[in-house]
């Protein structure tokens, strides 16, 4: 049995009940925008299926869906860098989540041994677009 109840047809139960009802997609899954709880940095965006949501919730320390290699994924399970969950918020129609969280061990979230998976800024310059990698991060 699903723990999350179904998204009831009244927009306004959704938008300003009380009641987690996460919307997930065709796919069975919601977008997960997570950022540092300390100092509000973005540190990346992943997905979740119910499980993933479930076991976050139940253990405090962050699952996601990994859409690449096709299996549920505990952040920071092999690295060390595990995700403490400190706050979830959803927003209005409950079909994306916030997560806010301490990271473990010596920090990077991205696999790329980065503290954020956001480390490069599109550019457009005389009809080029780049990215063009932030200082800190290199």
């Amino acid at each position: 049995m699903d723990i999350f109840p179904a998204q009831p047809k009244d927009k306004k139960a959704v938008e300003e009940g009380s009641i987690f009802m996460p919307r997930f997609d065709a796919a069975g899954l919601i977008t997960a925008v997570v950022t540092d709880a300390r100092d509000g940095e973005l540190l990346m965006v992943a997905h979740m299926n119910a499980e993933a949501l479930r076991l976050t919730l139940e253990t405090g320390i962050a699952h996601y869906w990994s859409r690449s290699r096709n299996t549920l994924w505990k952040k920071g399970e092999t690295s060390g860098n595990l995700q403490s969950v400190v706050e979830i918020r959803t927003d209005c129609d409950q079909d994306a989540l916030w997560l806010k969280v301490r990271v473990a061990g010596d920090g990077p979230t991205c696999h790329t041994e980065r503290r954020s998976c956001f480390y490069r800024r599109v550019t457009a310059a005389n009809g080029n677009i780049n990215l063009v990698a932030d200082e800190a991060d290199n």
